[in-house]
């Protein structure tokens, strides 16, 4: 059996007192579980998606009237004083938020008999059925232990079996360790109250209390086996395979719950392999809607994610690291969310910490960055949690607009949690920062383009963006010459270089008119000039949005020949930094490519490679991943592809999720203290990798547009392009170039099809429902 999708790591979680940072992480979208893989003594950490604790939202002031006061302080070239306006004036009315953060609800732990030491042991994750599998010899006696989580019923499934040896330990359900993770150590958290632990004949009750008076907590099960209650905990005895499922609450009431969990297991069918199949074949489905092979040997494919990882620290990822991380990439987020769920943030569905480092939804790049790869990565139906969250709170955010600054239509804070969509932080950073719904409604028209939904189009994609660039059209200002001024305005989360100069300034970020708030907004208005068109609607508003568009400014080139992150002569660029937002229109916009102005791309090339060159010591994770994407679109596949071998060599743990920063000093992005795991690399490493081999924008399909030299021979299947047409390639650059593409669409359509060595075929009309065939050599 081809190891191709499995994931091997040779040692458990090893990270001292932080254990579910390594462990394997599974998930349905909504419950989640992350695998220890200790022999003895294993730990289960039991995560829910919709168990959050510690919010608090009070009644937003109404402070307008300070936006004169903030503007005028800004004109004046006194940014220091205008960054705190809004922040002093919420502060001033007692407006103290608190964000809230996910809640871990429970480990479900085992013990097991040990009699002369283990040996030969594995722990492994099949990314295709998202089953994890810990192994292990003891005393001659192989001993395996299975566990998921199904995505067909909800339950936490596990099964223990040995092949020749009867089976003895325990089985219980507690709070998470608030030991376990801790990112403070001189703080430590408060555990959940009211815990209930009680065991009965088969079944295992557990429930604590969360802040609110609610109650959270799990049934467990065994089917089979010698079991019996004592303490707390179901003590198995002389068995020959162990069996159970746990079902799990939110939420709720803890008796009534604890009956209908009863029941569902009771009334539960099957063996454990029945219950994994029917699992497997709505996982599978999605997580194999496009694909990945890098013609990897089939002895690449057992090597560990250890020895991988170690090659890679030499300097290169080997391919089959690539394979492999773009697929585990694919299986976060699918585990991660699902339609109808709640979005992934950037601890995934998985945060060990009672009180994660920045475990919300980030909007000013990381939320994005997370749900890239469902585009071109055929995952289409993942995204749509994404909407259904920030739709839900539209009247908060309508609220945010007209308190904060007097304005219609939607301001979104780039920080969020589920409980509201208020304003969570009083930093002026974020406050100051407009480009959230310009920016989220990207997505929703990408979404469109990729899935050619009409419905979607009309009923919620042009709806949101009408009102983000209402909020615009109240929002800029006029300036002397003609074009708009956009003020308060933040370059995530940069400071203009000449401020770094001054105490006082160097770490206000509050200033006017950052590159990024001109492209999103240029972006939006053409967006919804265009949609409209398409589905027949706000006629009344294409003029206004027209001419919004003629007093944007242009874009402004610096004396290094790099396009400005600040339209303004206060602001000097500051290379020294991970974000990368004024390259915007390059990446992941689309309004800049070498095809349609090519001196202004070389300005957003530019202002790349000087944040690489300048500032690679203040990257981190995520923003490695960014900047791979930009050297794609720049068609750099080398230098795309060496700042994935940056991430592997800085900020992959052996499970292949990713941190925020390397901690160790190695010179490779930020130096801190402490690092804060962060999903948004892991899972946007195969955007990263798809915009290298394939790139679409309007009736333009780039083929290999930026295929790194070391990736000479693989094929891609099931990538999706704007339009809503699907690309399989095969590729063998080994002596020729040979390229073999197949295009699919559902109606016939006129395309124009670009090869790497610059030969093109235009208007190639597709064929409807019928597979298209090109050849290239």
């Amino acid at each position: 059996m081809s190891k191709k999708h499995v994931l091997k790591m040779s040692t458990p979680s090893s990270w001292w007192g932080h254990r579910w940072r390594e462990a394997i992480p599974a998930g349905n979208g909504e419950t989640g579980i992350m695998v220890y893989g200790g022999v003895k003594q294993e730990s289960i950490m039991i995560t829910h998606s919709e168990l959050w604790t510690g919010y608090e939202t009070p009644e937003l002031p109404d402070i307008r009237y300070k936006l004169d006061e903030q503007r005028k302080f800004l004109f004046e070239n006194k940014s220091d004083k205008a960054s705190p306006v809004l922040q002093n004036e919420l502060a001033e009315k007692g407006y103290n938020p608190k964000r809230g953060h996910p809640l871990p609800l429970a480990d479900l732990n085992f013990d097991m008999a040990v009699n002369t030491g283990f040996k030969n042991y594995s722990r492994e994750l099949d990314m295709e059925t998202g089953l994890i599998t810990v192994s292990w010899l003891d005393n001659g006696t192989r001993y395996t232990r299975r566990s998921f989580v199904s995505r067909e019923n909800g339950f936490v499934f596990f099964h223990i079996s040995s092949d020749n040896t009867a089976i003895n330990g325990s089985v219980w359900l507690e709070p998470h360790d608030v030991m376990e993770g801790l990112s403070k150590p001189f703080k430590i958290p408060e555990a959940p109250g009211n815990v209930e632990k009680t065991a009965d004949g088969s079944c295992l009750y557990y429930a604590a209390e969360n802040f609110d008076g609610s109650d959270f907590g799990a049934v467990l099960k065994i089917f089979d086996g010698s079991v019996e209650a004592a303490d707390g905990k179901l003590v198995f005895a002389d068995c020959n395979e162990v069996y159970g499922a746990v079902g799990i609450f939110v939420n709720a009431e803890r008796t009534a719950e604890f009956k209908r969990l009863d029941s569902k297991l009771e009334g539960l069918k099957g063996r454990f392999d029945e219950h994994l199949s029917k699992h497997k074949a709505i996982h599978s489905k999605i997580y194999n809607s496009a694909t990945l092979d890098l013609d990897c040997s089939e002895s690449d494919y057992e090597l560990s994610n250890e020895e991988l990882l170690l090659k890679a620290y030499q300097g290169e990822m080997p391919n089959v690291l690539i394979e492999k991380q773009w697929r585990f990439s694919r299986y976060l987020l699918l585990c991660a969310t699902k339609p109808n769920g709640m979005p992934c943030h950037l601890y995934g569905l998985w945060c060990g910490e009672y009180s994660g480092m920045w475990a919300f939804n980030m909007l000013n790049v990381n939320l994005q960055m997370i749900y890239w790869p469902v585009f071109a990565g055929n995952m289409l139906e993942l995204h749509l949690s994404v909407f259904d969250y920030y739709e839900k709170m539209m009247a908060d955010f309508r609220e945010n607009a007209t308190k904060l600054f007097g304005c219609r239509g939607i301001f979104i804070c780039a920080v969020s949690t589920p409980e509201s969509g208020l304003i969570k932080t009083l930093a002026p950073h974020i406050i100051n920062w407009t480009g959230g719904a310009g920016w989220i409604s990207q997505h929703y028209y990408d979404y469109y383009l990729f899935s050619g939904d009409k419905a979607f189009l009309k009923n919620r994609a042009l709806p949101f963006m009408a009102e983000a660039a209402l909020f615009y059209e109240d929002f800029m200002v006029l300036g002397e010459d003609g074009f708009f001024v956009s003020a308060p305005s933040v370059s995530p989360e940069n400071v203009p270089g000449n401020f770094l100069e001054q105490e006082c300034l160097k770490k206000i970020q509050t200033v006017m008119n950052a590159t990024m708030d001109f492209a999103i907004l240029k972006e939006l208005l053409k967006n919804l000039i265009e949609g409209s068109k398409i589905a027949g609607l706000y006629e009344d508003k294409i003029n206004i949005w027209e001419d919004m568009l003629t007093k944007i400014p242009p874009y402004e080139i610096n004396e290094d020949g790099a396009v400005k992150e600040w339209m303004h002569s206060f602001y000097v660029d500051n290379y020294a930094h991970r974000h990368q937002s004024h390259t915007y229109p390059l990446f992941p916009g689309t309004e800049v490519t070498p095809e349609k102005d090519g001196a202004l791309w070389q300005a957003f090339k530019k202002a790349i490679e000087l944040r690489e060159t300048i500032g690679i010591t203040s990257q981190t994770g995520w923003s490695l991943v960014y900047m791979s994407c930009n050297y794609a679109r720049m068609r750099e596949g080398d230098k795309a592809l060496e700042c994935l071998d940056y991430l592997a060599r800085s900020c992959v743990l052996n499970n292949f999720v990713t941190l925020h920063n390397d901690w160790r000093g190695m010179g490779i992005g930020l130096e801190m203290q402490w690092a804060p795991v962060q999903v948004d690399a892991a899972i946007g490493f195969s955007a990263a990798v798809l915009e290298m081999l394939v790139f679409s924008e309007g009736d333009n399909i780039y083929i290999l547009p930026s295929l790194p030299k070391r990736l000479k021979k693989g094929n891609v299947s099931g990538v999706l392009c704007r339009r809503g047409i699907s690309v399989d390639i095969n590729w063998d650059m080994t002596d020729t170039e040979n390229i073999e593409i197949r295009l699919r669409t559902k109606e016939d359509k006129r395309i124009n099809l670009h090869f790497p060595n610059g030969k093109k075929k235009e208007g190639l009309i597709l064929k409807g429902q019928a597979e298209n065939v090109y050849i290239n050599s």
